[in-house]
Parts: C-alpha cells; sequence; structure tokens
C-alpha cells in the first residue's frame, strides 16, 4: 500500500445529484465530479475544519496530497485562508498536481524529509493542523513537524501502528493528536456535515473555484484494476466506478477514459 492510495474508489449510480445535492445534474463531467463529491468533502469537512478546528490565516501539512481526500484538502484550506499549505506525495506529476492546486510546497516522501522541508519551509516553527491518512512511523514525524499548540487529525493508519513513541514532544509542544473517521458518525452528525458544505463550499463548486478531481473511470466490473491503481498509488484524485445502470454517455466516457480530471 502507497501513502497516497486515499479513500476507495467511488461508485457512480443512475439517479446522480447536483453539487447542493438536490437537482440533478447534465454533462459528463458534472455526474462524474457529483459521484466524487460526498465522501471527500465531507470528510475533509470533519477532520480539517470540525476536528481539526483550522482557522484562516494557519498552516496546514496534508499526508497523501495526491489523493481525493488528500486534492480536497488542499483546495478547501487554500479557498478558506491557510497561510501555508505543505502535502507530501509520491511522484513528479502529483507534485505538479498538488501545486496546481493549491500547495506551496509538495514533499516527495520517496526522496525527501518531510519534518526536514517543513521546518525549513517554516522557518523552524513548524505548521497548526496536520492532517495524516499514515500513521506507522508518521506520528512521532508528525509531531516533530507541528508548531506550538498544533493539532494532528488521524484519519487513516495505512502503515498500520506506531511501534514505538516518544510522547514528550506532544507535551512539550502541548498538541492534540485527534482521532477521527467519517463512518463511525451517526446520521444526525453526518447531516449536519453536509448542511454546512451546502452553506459554506456548494457555493464555490457552482462557481466553478473548487472542483472534484477525478483521475479515471472504470466500469463497475473492473473494480479490482481500479483498487490495484489506487493500491498502486499513481493516482491524483478520485478513481469512479461506472454502473452498469449509468446512462449511455457515461459508459461511452469509460470507454475512451475521456474524464481524467473534472
Amino acid at each position: 500500500m502507497q501513502p497516497d492510495r486515499g479513500s476507495d474508489a467511488a461508485i457512480l449510480y443512475r439517479q446522480e445529484l447536483g453539487a447542493h445535492g438536490r437537482q440533478p445534474v447534465g454533462n459528463v463531467t458534472a455526474k462524474v465530479g457529483a459521484a466524487a463529491l460526498p465522501e471527500t468533502f465531507m470528510t475533509v469537512r470533519l477532520n480539517l475544519f470540525q476536528r481539526g478546528q483550522f482557522e484562516a490565516g494557519e498552516s496546514v501539512l496534508i499526508h497523501g496530497g495526491a489523493s481525493g481526500i488528500g486534492t480536497t484538502a488542499t483546495m478547501l484550506a487554500k479557498a478558506f485562508g491557510a497561510s501555508t499549505i505543505i502535502t507530501t506525495v509520491g511522484s513528479d506529476p502529483q507534485r505538479d498536481a498538488s501545486m496546481r492546486l493549491g500547495a506551496d510546497l509538495a514533499i516527495d516522501y520517496r526522496s525527501e524529509d518531510f519534518v526536514e522541508e517543513v521546518a525549513r519551509f517554516t522557518g523552524g516553527k513548524g505548521v497548526d493542523v496536520i492532517v495524516d491518512i499514515i500513521a506507522g512511523d508518521y506520528v512521532a514525524r508528525n509531531f516533530a513537524a507541528a508548531a506550538i499548540n498544533g493539532r494532528i487529525v488521524q484519519i487513516g493508519v495505512i502503515k498500520g501502528p506506531a511501534k514505538e513513541l516518544d510522547l514528550f514532544p506532544m507535551l512539550a509542544k502541548r498538541l492534540t493528536h485527534i482521532g477521527s473517521t467519517l463512518r463511525s458518525r451517526t446520521y444526525a452528525e453526518k447531516a449536519q456535515i453536509i448542511r454546512e458544505l451546502e452553506e459554506a463550499v456548494w457555493p464555490l463548486i457552482r462557481q466553478g473555484a473548487v472542483k472534484p478531481q477525478v483521475y479515471r473511470l472504470f466500469d463497475l466490473r473492473d473494480a479490482r484494476a481500479a483498487h490495484e491503481l489506487m493500491d498502486s498509488g499513481r493516482h491524483i484524485g478520485k478513481i469512479v466506478l461506472v454502473t452498469p445502470a449509468a446512462d449511455r454517455s457515461l459508459q461511452a466516457a469509460v470507454e475512451g477514459n475521456t474524464t481524467r480530471s473534472t
């Protein structure tokens, strides 16, 4: 598994909803974007804004910056006034995409130490909020990269648990380490997240200021290939599965893989 694998592929059903969750969307690009939107945007709203308490003027570090969640977090952090956005990525194309979406610095975890790069880029201050899908040895390294009173939101453990952990840096910096998932939230809590998105984010989507990033479409029958691509960590944004019930325009898009990025 690669740090940029992201979350499960989205599935596009026949009755797609528009950006604000009520009206049907008309063209292929809009339908695919709508399918890629709910899980990633809800996850980012919950974890960066609610749990991480991100505010305008703060700095953020987003691990898995090329994943569906990572690309969304980058765009929303930029839209809501982050002073500095740093991401970790796994290839040159992912670095380029992350910078295009709003990152001030994209760190290649294959060849660069993100703790050193964060310290260099922030003048030793560190970052205020970290969103992490990796865990493992990233826990201690996140402590090192965080600023005084920093918040670390743990939303995944792709690399498994931390084997050893020195908690002293957490105490010395007065850090808050938060565990969080969207899946365990109640329907009422999810409804509140959607209301917040409708008020704060949907206008940005309608204006075209923020767009769900879709890397590739797959027919549902090719779900194995979709997951293999996701596990490879090569993708940028979401991978969308199209069901047999989807209309012909979507099936044609799958056959030609014409939708690479919305």
